[in-house]
């Protein structure tokens, strides 16, 4: 018998980094020994996928897209980039097959993998790992998830560090609602002094409107001083009943209205006017139910006036005014305004109100006895704007 001498041939592999070619070492399909030689492929042997990619090496520059080219072949069948914990970033083929851009921008920190495939080829693998961010930034979101919350509670964001980036964060952050709400972002300081941006419906959230926030933001670069997101966040929350409680100083009365119809009506005396004791005019929205507290006159600016336990205290503003129960003041409920700028009732009346109430009712409060209109940052004053000024103060307006 004739000895046959079989060729040896050498395998070689290809391995992608930034915008070198990338290849993957196939067998036959009849499983042979033969791959990736220089010479020609033999009947039924699978060609290799060949791209390039925007972004490469161990400190590549976060915040940008990655864009994957064919540099062979007709046409793309599938990209997929991933980080190791498993996150994807989305992304898109060109009309024409040879490219595909993420439509996500890279993180900072971040070890990314990359898997692409062409018709009728076999597919191959690449990573590169995104240069660490100096500076982080985060934030607080209100209402909180799965929440009920009254008809005035505006969608509220405050960051850690300062967005320099408005426009680029507002396009990241997605409401969607069950009924297609209008509504619209706007920036301020917080309280606090730190950057806030709300979502505000033009008016009153419907009852049983189902709400959802989608910040997208991991990735973006919030600016000068502060410093990259690194995460997405989400969150959703209901609206509940629809309750006004409407306080007017000058009567010295507090009403509750339900769906239109008055439920309650007690007496009270709020902030005596003419000073720094005077309550705020304007619609505010009720911030918190905190039950029983200690109040003390030195953090609101008012001296040694008072150091009380305060019982069914329910918050409107970040400076201190509060609707709760006052039995010291009762000579004056509903005829004078003689308290510390907050708004008191009977004990009774007010456990009443507190147990009716939810976080997010509006409290509308109208009168000549006011030291002036709730600030837009002092708790949630957003409605104390017009639509148009409101629009006014997003990133995006036009």
């Amino acid at each position: 018998m004739t000895r046959i001498r079989r060729p040896r041939i050498r395998l070689r592999s290809a391995a992608l980094t930034g915008t070198a070619v990338l290849a993957a070492a196939t067998l036959s399909a009849c499983g042979g020994g033969s791959g990736v030689g220089s010479g020609s492929m033999t009947a039924g042997e699978a060609k290799q996928t060949k791209v390039s990619v925007s972004t490469s090496g161990e400190q590549a520059k976060a915040g940008e897209p990655v864009k994957v080219t064919l540099t062979e072949g007709d046409k793309l069948d599938s990209v997929t980039v991933k980080d190791t914990k498993g996150g994807i970033l989305t992304g898109e083929i060109s009309a024409d097959g040879k490219s595909w851009t993420s439509t996500r921008t890279t993180s900072p920190g971040t070890k990314y993998t990359v898997d692409a495939k062409a018709a009728n080829a076999t597919a191959a693998q690449s990573s590169f790992t995104t240069a660490k961010a100096d500076k982080v930034n985060k934030l607080a979101m209100a209402p909180g998830k799965d929440t009920t919350i009254g008809i005035a509670h505006p969608l509220s964001i405050v960051f850690d560090n300062p967005v320099k980036n408005r426009a680029e964060v507002e396009k990241k952050l997605k409401v969607s609602t069950s009924n297609n709400t209008e509504g619209s972002w706007g920036w301020m300081m917080d309280y606090s002094g730190k950057d806030r941006v709300d979502w505000r419906p033009r008016e009153y959230w419907k009852p049983g409107t189902k709400v959802t926030l989608e910040a997208d933001l991991n990735g973006v670069d919030s600016g000068t001083g502060g410093g990259w997101f690194v995460r997405d966040y989400k969150t959703n929350f209901t609206i509940g009943k629809n309750q006004v409680v409407k306080v007017d100083l000058d009567n010295h009365r507090l009403k509750l209205i339900r769906d239109g119809q008055e439920i309650k009506d007690v007496p009270m005396s709020a902030g005596t006017p003419g000073g720094k004791k005077a309550s705020w005019r304007g619609k505010t929205v009720l911030m918190s139910k905190e039950g029983t507290i200690n109040m003390r006159s030195e953090t609101v600016g008012l001296g040694d006036a008072y150091d009380k336990m305060v019982d069914y205290s329910m918050r409107m503003t970040w400076s201190g005014m509060y609707a709760h129960a006052a039995p010291w003041n009762k000579g004056y409920f509903g005829s004078a305004n003689k308290s510390s700028g907050c708004v008191g009732m009977s004990d009774a009346d007010a456990k009443w109100i507190y147990d009716q109430v939810q976080v997010g009712d509006p409290f509308e409060v109208t009168g000549d006895d006011a030291k002036g209109t709730q600030a837009l940052n002092n708790g949630y004053g957003n409605w104390n704007v017009s639509w148009t000024e409101w629009q006014s103060k997003s990133a995006l307006k036009s």
